[in-house]
């Protein structure tokens, strides 16, 4: 049913200022920017390698967006999987009784999407797109690597996500507690909440770059706070705009 993880979505209090850090400071180049009316958004798409990174920025009060900044303050928001046509993956999620937000795609800033609802994906929210003709990826310097899921049961989500989306067989890690699914050249990580401060749902993304050492001075130079180790850093959630964030090198 997916190709792909599309791009992994993050709430911002205010995107220019995002853009210092993801654009100016990763080196993250901007595919497109546009306000997105019906979600109360002003959303853009940044190149990660075959992925991409959206910020969300909410401008319309009560929107889902602004409800999850002021619940949640910045930080990871959602999860969307590429998939060849969007209309055909709904009816067959509604066709197993998954709960969806979208009874029908709509224009969204990725192409044509849709949303499931948290409850159908162990508190991922998850969206399905289908994106416009000719949309080319650009050169970037990192990569989206992995996105840590929070579960309860790691093996039982990586499963339900098998289930839902096709994804290809498990790879179990220390001692069967983790659960890996591969999603091109992406993955998914799926770790026991207690590891993750009890957290369900997305809890941190891994990346990966060619050059570490000129990141870390780019980083450094941004005033940005980050923990090195031998051949991989993590930055602060308080510098990345409320994300867990891990880079490493080109594996």
């Amino acid at each position: 049913m997916v190709a792909k993880i599309h791009h992994i979505g993050i709430v911002v209090e205010k995107l220019e200022v995002a853009y210092t850090f993801y654009r100016d400071t990763l080196g993250l180049p901007v595919i497109r920017e546009a306000e997105v009316p019906d979600q109360g958004v002003r959303a853009a798409l940044l190149a990660a390698g075959e992925n991409e990174v959206e910020l969300l920025e909410p401008v319309a009060a009560g929107s889902g967006v602004a409800r999850f900044l002021a619940k949640h303050g910045e930080g990871l928001h959602h999860l969307c999987f590429e998939t060849g046509d969007v209309g055909v993956a709904l009816g067959q999620l509604r066709a197993k009784g998954v709960a969806l937000i979208d009874q029908a795609p709509r224009p969204g800033l990725a192409g044509l999407i849709a949303f499931l609802h948290p409850s159908a994906c162990a508190g991922v929210l998850v969206e399905l797109a289908t994106p416009w003709p000719l949309s080319l990826p650009l050169p970037s310097p990192i990569r989206l690597k992995r996105l840590v899921i929070g579960a309860k049961d790691p093996r039982a989500t990586a499963e339900l996500f098998q289930g839902l989306f096709a994804l290809p067989d498990q790879v179990t890690i220390n001692d069967r507690s983790r659960v890996m699914l591969s999603v091109g050249r992406s993955s998914l990580l799926m770790v026991p909440q207690e590891e993750v401060g009890g957290m369900e749902g997305m809890v941190a993304l891994s990346m990966a770059t060619e050059d570490l050492e000129a990141l870390v001075r780019r980083l450094e130079g941004a005033g940005a706070t980050i923990l090195k180790g031998a051949g991989e850093m993590t930055v602060d959630p308080r510098s990345s705009h409320g994300v867990h964030l891990h880079i490493s090198r080109y594996e």
